[in-house]
Formats: structure tokens, C-alpha cells, sequence
């Protein structure tokens, strides 16, 4: 069983920055897929960037890029976000989601077993 809880989201001005934290708890695999998507209002959840625990190696959404940095600690069991030149668009609740099928990386979000609770990001302009 694994829990996700996500946590350092808030208010923001455009052009701000946050980091966003995903804290895993119980059985972690080192197989793992750790993704971050999020949802606005009235629309679908989306994916945003993913991470593999194995090797660190990293996936971005086009419009993330050059802005948002997904990282991991292994040993605290800890995938982050950071967020840089944030926009209104950017604006969502955002979600940490771990896929466990060790078959790359996957955009949606059906495809992933884990959730946790989600963290709201606002940006203000």
C-alpha cells in the first residue's frame, strides 16, 4: 500500500515561484513512475511532468518547459516540483500520482495507481 500526500501549494503573483512536495509513504518501489498533473476548474486532469525513481530521469509537458524542475530524494521518499515564472494559466489543483508498470513515461492519468489529495495553486496577475 502506498500513500501520497502533496503539500506547498498557495498564492502566488505571476512571475513567483512554489515548490511543491509529494511525501510517499508505505512500500516504495524503485521502479516507480512519479508524475505530477492538474486539474482547473471545469476541465480534465493533465499531465504535467514525471519523474522515474531509478534513474532520475525526467518528462515535461510543453508548456512547462524551461520553467518547471521535477526532482526526487530517494532516500526521503520525496518527489518535488519546483515551479518558476509562474503564469495565470497555471493556475489548478495539483496532483501527485505513482504509476507502478515500469513501461516509460505515460501522460494519462488513468494509466496511474496512486493519488494523493492534491494541492491548490493559484496565480494572480
Amino acid at each position: 500500500q502506498v500513500q501520497l500526500v502533496e503539500s506547498g501549494g498557495g498564492l502566488v503573483q505571476a512571475g513567483g515561484s512554489l515548490r511543491l512536495s509529494c511525501a510517499a509513504s508505505g512500500r516504495t518501489f524503485s521502479s516507480y513512475v512519479m508524475g505530477w498533473f492538474r486539474q482547473a476548474p471545469g476541465k480534465e486532469r493533465e499531465f504535467v511532468a514525471a519523474i522515474s525513481w531509478s534513474r532520475g530521469r525526467t518528462y515535461y509537458t510543453s508548456s512547462v518547459k524551461g520553467r518547471f524542475t521535477i526532482s526526487r530524494d530517494n532516500a526521503k521518499n520525496t518527489v518535488y516540483l519546483q515551479m518558476n515564472n509562474l503564469k495565470p494559466e497555471d493556475t489548478a489543483l495539483y496532483y501527485c500520482g505513482a504509476d507502478r508498470d515500469n513501461i516509460g513515461f505515460r501522460t494519462d492519468w488513468a494509466e496511474y495507481d496512486y493519488w494523493g489529495q492534491g494541492t491548490q495553486v493559484t496565480v494572480s496577475s
